[in-house]
This record gives structure tokens, sequence and C-alpha cells, in this order.
């Protein structure tokens, strides 16, 4: 009841508590190399009753209704430490006829969301000492590049075959220009396991090169410039493969790249990305099962969205941390005050042999995570703890820090 309370309170915003995650992010960043990895998902939400609630579509065909998460977090180059939220948008499209894409501004587009959200990081990391902003396919559009901001670097997946500048050929295309470039280099990488693959190691063809992209003829803003200088690295799988789709990775950056170590690194800043991913799986099945929240009012249900958004970084941030190799303190994740009671915690959960022990110093987030895990269920020798087991966590010791503050009066 006094969530529900929370969550219809007409000063509780879902743009406050985003800011708030936001603030705590820009104070953990300051001197060090940030990647940000941005993406869109869709929250499905139900049929026609929801339809009927007032939720936009959703989903192919439109016949689902639900709400649209743009989520962003900030991860540490080196460690692939999270370090929290830098931005988070929430919305309900609208039901109404939409006028031609080619029309519309792109301010008036579900696309100005990349544009916001690189914006957004340029300010809320300005302490770090460098910013790259990575994207998928969708965020591929001239604009994207041409308004970014100057302390603020993009790598973005080739979706579009565009027009660019050559010395050689008038109407060169971008595909084909890096297709028939040579090999610059070749090397093997372990892609790790994921839903629906295998772990499998891949032998990856490298070609980069400068590109100088045009403006478009139609959609772009008059006060762009004619062409962006870009470079283009163009990585893919050599290797047989059994099953599946082989990597193919069309990378547009706006870093420089002289090198092939250079431009393995561009490949490896994107390969960060998968970290989006996790995240709104966490959200979703992995984690929170958000999707199931039986909330009517599409206003009410943008704010518990918001909230979970803010949790599931925290979960995030401790099934990374629980290896202990990040490097990271227990003040990314946690009050001050919860120091103590996590140490008790620890105390009062470890066993007699060594593999119970907590294996952590004291004030680490490293520490936190392994009284967290043993709180949501794990016992220790089996497995690593998961995203819905720091959940379960998460929730027993809210339930436990709420128990310190009572008194015998509140009884």
């Amino acid at each position: 009841m006094r969530f529900r309370r929370f969550l219809h309170n007409p000063a509780v915003t879902a743009d406050e508590m985003v800011c708030h995650a936001c603030h705590g992010t820009a104070a953990r960043v300051a001197g060090r190399e940030i990647v940000v990895a941005q993406d869109t998902s869709e929250l499905a939400l139900g049929g026609r009753r929801a339809r009927a609630s007032g939720y936009g579509p959703v989903g192919k065909g439109g016949a689902l209704g639900g709400l649209l998460l743009h989520a962003a977090i900030a991860l540490e180059i080196g460690t692939g430490a999270l370090l929290g939220l830098v931005d988070a948008t929430i919305w309900n499209r609208d039901t109404g006829a939409v006028t031609p894409r080619r029309s519309r501004a792109t301010e008036d587009k579900e696309s100005q969301r990349w544009l916001d959200t690189t914006t957004c990081a340029s300010e809320v990391l300005a302490a770090a000492n460098s910013i790259t902003v990575l994207s998928d396919r969708e965020s591929d559009f001239y604009e994207h590049f041409a308004r970014r901001p100057t302390n603020t670097h993009l790598i973005v997946r080739a979706c579009q075959n565009r027009k660019i500048k050559d010395a050689e050929e008038a109407d060169a295309l971008l595909f084909t220009f890096i297709d028939d470039l040579p090999e610059a280099d070749r090397y093997s990488v372990k892609i790790p396991a994921a839903p629906g693959r295998k772990a499998r190691a891949a032998e990856l063809a490298l070609r980069f090169s400068s590109v100088k992209l045009c403006k478009p003829l139609h959609g772009a803003a008059p006060d762009l410039p004619a062409s962006v200088t870009l470079t283009l690295v163009d990585v893919r799988e050599v290797s047989p493969l059994e099953d599946g789709e082989p990597v193919h990775w069309r990378l547009l950056t706006t870093h420089t790249v002289t090198n092939t170590a250079e431009a393995r690194r561009i490949v490896d800043l994107y390969r960060m990305r998968w970290s989006i991913e996790e995240f709104f799986r966490t959200l979703k099945t992995a984690g929170f099962d958000i999707e199931k929240a039986d909330i009517g009012d599409p206003q009410v249900m943008i704010k518990f969205v918001a909230a979970a958004t803010v949790a599931t970084v925290t979960v995030m941030q401790l099934v990374k941390a629980r290896e202990g190799t990040t490097d990271r303190q227990l003040a990314d994740a946690f009050e001050p005050d919860d120091q103590p009671i996590l140490e008790a915690l620890s105390a009062k959960l470890e066993g007699q042999t060594a593999r119970q022990k907590n294996p952590h110093p004291k004030g680490s987030l490293a520490f936190a995570a392994w009284v967290i895990a043993r709180l949501g269920g794990w016992d220790g020798y089996y497995g690593k703890p998961g995203p819905k087991t720091m959940r379960w966590g998460l929730d027993d010791f809210q339930r436990i820090k709420f128990g310190t503050t009572l008194r015998l009066q509140d009884v």
C-alpha cells in the first residue's frame, strides 16, 4: 500500500527518479574512460485490455499495448564495471495518425531519443576522461553524427548503405567501398554464450578506412554540414560456422583509427554494448518480470518502470561485482548507513568452511554482492549468483534494513 501511494503521488515523477540516479553516476565517473551503451526496448503489457486502458501500440502490427523505454548505462573501459544509469526515457505512444517520416523533423520523431541521450551523456559524464557512446543500427542516421557533442565520441553499427565522397568514384557506396578493401588483419576471439547461442571460437577478418559521408538528399535539416568524416571499421567472421549467423559488424565511429590495434579496440568497445541487452533482460525475464505488472494507469506504470530501471542497474552492478574483479566500492550501489548492516549480515551468514566465508574486503561492492547473493538463496558452493538471486537478496536486505529502524514504541 505504501508503494502504491508512492506511485500515485503527483509529486513523484519518473524524471526525478532518473535524475537522482544519474547524479550518483556523475560522481563515480571522474577521471575514468567511459563507454555508454544505449538502446530502446518495448514493454508489452497486454492486448485488448491494455489498449483500452490507454497504452499505445507496441510490437509488430500494434496489436499489443505497452510502453517504450530508452535507457543508457555507463561502463568503465578496462574493468567493464557498471558505474550507473546515464539516462532513461519512458513514453506511451500516441495512438493517433502519424504523418510521413520524411515530412517530420528529427525532433518530432522517436529518433530524437538517440541525440538526446548522447547530449545527456556528455553533460552527466563531463568529469570523465573520455566518453564513447555505443548504439545499434537503429541509431544510424546522419544527424546523430553531425550533431554529436564535442566531448563525446560515437560508435554506431551501420545500417544504411550511404553515399560517400570517394576520390576514385563519383557515386561510391559505403558497403561496396569497404567490401572492396583488402583485409588489414585476421585474429581469433572467444564469443561467449548467450540466450540461443553457444560459446564458440571465431576467426575475424578486419578492414578499416576513413570515410566521408554525404548529407542525405531528403529529410536532413538544412543547417547540417554537407559531409561528415568518420572511420568505418568492418569486422566479419570467416571461420566455419555450424549454426546461427556469422558475426558481421560495420562500425561507424568518430574515433580516429590509423592501425589494426586501434581498429581492434573499436570492435572491443562495441562488444561492451551487450551490457544494455543484459540490462533489458534483467528488467524483464531474468530479474523483475516487469511486463507482468498489472497497472491500469499508463502514467503510474511509467513511474513504476522508472523505479524498476534504477533497481535493475543495482542488480546488474552486484552481478558484475560478484567476482571481485571490477574494484568497485560499496558506495556505488548502497548508502553509507548500509555498510554496518551488510557486515553484520556477512558475519551471520558465513559458515565454517573456506568457501562459506566472504572472500572480499569490507567496503567493496564485491563484499556486498556476496552478502546479497547469500540472502537470495545462493549457498556459496555451486554456480554463480545471477540477476534473480540478487533481486531476491535485495528484497530481503531492504526488509532487514527496515527492521533495524524499528523501536519498541513503534510496535
